[in-house]
């Protein structure tokens, strides 16, 4: 592993979706698909979600750029609770009460939100069909897609939001007997998602309640998802189902969501926790 040779990492974790951080400020951190793969596999390697890279700001006025992997190699533009465990470490080692992290998703902002506790300013969704994508136009509010049997559908009509990554989100009644494991990879590779999808199950348990448990595009399913949880929220609130704020639950904790009617931004607040530091192999 050339690339990664030596390299120091901190092994963080937001609710359970857990992360290698490396930074990559003084010199270049460019691995490979196959590399990511092995330092992501929890058999053999570090173990984890996603991997992360803190690289040098690439223009004014951001304090870093933030690269993602998922498990299976590929780059990611967005992750919500890897945006929060990043600002956190940033905030904590520079005095900062504001971080500014450019991302492949877009500008995101963190800003502390207590002890171990960060908000981030994850910017507007999109919701135009072209901006998920798909591929072919279609209401992002319920689009046509169903799983299972055309006159029982077990899962159908789901809503469609970027958070500077694809989500589809399903209305279930009971999200921890949703068909996560059955038919989460399905739906991924379905060919309405030319670029794959994350796909969430969303169940109201109130106004201002989501239980969700969510199928990471690459990685699987995870103990929690940060964009995932806004998608959800933007989701249910498009169909009228919760109110423009609510706690999202997942197996491994809460993340509180606000839909912001005064700029149209998502603001997604929840812990961090730093595991421990070591060295890539």
């Amino acid at each position: 592993m050339s690339a990664t040779m030596s390299r120091t990492f901190l092994k963080m974790n937001g609710l359970g979706n857990d992360f290698v951080v490396v930074e990559s400020k003084t010199a270049p951190f460019e691995p490979t698909a196959a590399e990511v793969r092995a330092i992501c596999d929890r058999a053999g390697g570090i173990g984890c979600d996603q991997l992360i890279a803190i690289d040098p700001p690439h223009g004014p006025g951001s304090t870093a750029y933030v690269r993602f992997w998922n498990s299976d190699g590929e780059e990611s533009g967005a992750c919500g609770n890897g945006t929060r465990c990043v600002g956190w470490l940033m905030m904590r080692s520079a005095g900062l009460t504001e971080v500014l992290l450019d991302t492949k998703g877009g500008l995101l902002v963190a800003t502390p939100a207590g002890e171990n506790r960060v908000s981030v300013d994850m910017g507007e969704p999109r919701l135009d069909w072209r901006d998920i994508p798909l591929a072919e136009e279609m209401d992002t509010k319920g689009i046509e897609l169903q799983i299972g049997p055309i006159d029982n559908p077990r899962l159908h009509t789901p809503g469609a939001v970027s958070m500077g990554n694809p989500h589809v989100v399903f209305f279930v009644d009971d999200a921890a007997n949703a068909p996560v494991q059955r038919d989460g990879s399905l739906i991924e590779h379905h060919p309405l998602f030319p670029e794959g999808v994350n796909v969430g199950f969303a169940q109201i348990a109130a106004r201002d309640h989501i239980i969700l448990r969510v199928w990471e595009r690459g990685a699987g399913a995870t103990k929690a998802c940060g964009t995932g949880a806004c998608a959800a929220l933007v989701a249910a609130a498009r169909r009228g189902l919760t109110d423009r704020k609510a706690t999202v639950s997942f197996a491994g904790g809460d993340l509180e969501i606000e839909w912001r009617t005064s700029d149209g931004h998502v603001i997604m607040t929840g812990p961090v926790a730093l595991e421990y530091t070591g060295k890539l192999p």
